[in-house]
């Protein structure tokens, strides 16, 4: 089932095959041996792609609900999590991954040996199901979608400058300074969206669009243009601590 619901989800055999570690060969004969097993195609197979039958698109919501209800069967018995096992693929963003995670990652897999972790460190937003991933981690506001969600805590923010920034452009005093600074302007896709800057007020998010000298897409790259003095970037305190800057006010964010 849990076959089947791998190539339902990714409309294909290969790529079922990829995010399972399994040959291809193995896949389409599981999926053959349960389609006989319950005397009905659920799969259309076509040279492009893989869709749903009628049939097919039944059993596929029923297991859905059958394997949750196995895994939470498994867990009533496990104890403290020593019975754990698997391979889990999981992107979160670069900077995430290597000030946060991937520094406690050894005393992690000492509590649990039998897990396998396929890290992923991007910034870009993936695709859960087309890529394979079982969960990732992002910072910010949750958008609409049909994905579980589960706020993991909160991140103190920090507002940077270089020192031959605020030597070439001087110290902003209020948010009406800013109009006269430059922001490093961060986009997932280049081109999609202007520099803004962020700040709390009382509880309530706001924002003022600014003028930027440079675009990027990355977190290192982010900092890194920040170093350059290329203008004013706004980044977790816990990474911020890898590099002298300015500091004017700090904010939580989630």
């Amino acid at each position: 089932m849990e076959i089947f619901i791998r190539v339902a989800e990714l409309a294909s055999f290969t790529k079922a095959a990829e995010s399972l570690g399994l040959p291809k060969g193995s896949i389409s004969s599981a999926v053959q041996n349960l389609e006989s097993h319950l005397g009905s195609r659920l799969l259309h197979r076509t040279t492009r792609k893989v869709v749903l039958t009628q049939d097919g698109e039944v059993f596929y919501e029923r297991c859905k609900d059958v394997l949750a209800d196995m895994d939470e069967l498994e867990s009533m018995f496990q104890a403290g999590g020593h019975n754990i096992h698997g391979r889990i693929r999981v992107d979160l963003p670069l900077a995430l991954s290597r000030d946060f995670v991937v520094p406690h990652l050894p005393e992690f897999i000492m509590q649990h040996p039998g897990i396998r972790i396929e890290l992923s460190s991007t910034d870009r937003k993936v695709d859960l199901i087309a890529e394979g991933f079982d969960c990732v981690i992002r910072v910010g506001n949750l958008t609409e979608s049909g994905l579980i969600a589960r706020n993991m805590g909160r991140l103190s923010m920090i507002n940077c400058a270089s020192p031959a920034y605020i030597a070439r452009y001087g110290m902003p005093g209020s948010i009406h300074d800013l109009q006269k600074h430059y922001l490093v302007n961060y986009a997932q896709t280049l081109g999609s969206g202007n520099a803004a800057w962020e700040w709390l007020d009382g509880k309530d998010v706001r924002s003022i669009k600014m003028p930027s000298l440079i675009t990027v897409n990355n977190s290192d790259a982010y900092s890194q243009a920040c170093l350059a003095g290329l203008g004013i970037i706004q980044v977790p305190l816990a990474g911020a601590k890898r590099y002298h800057c300015f500091r004017r006010n700090d904010r939580d964010n989630a």
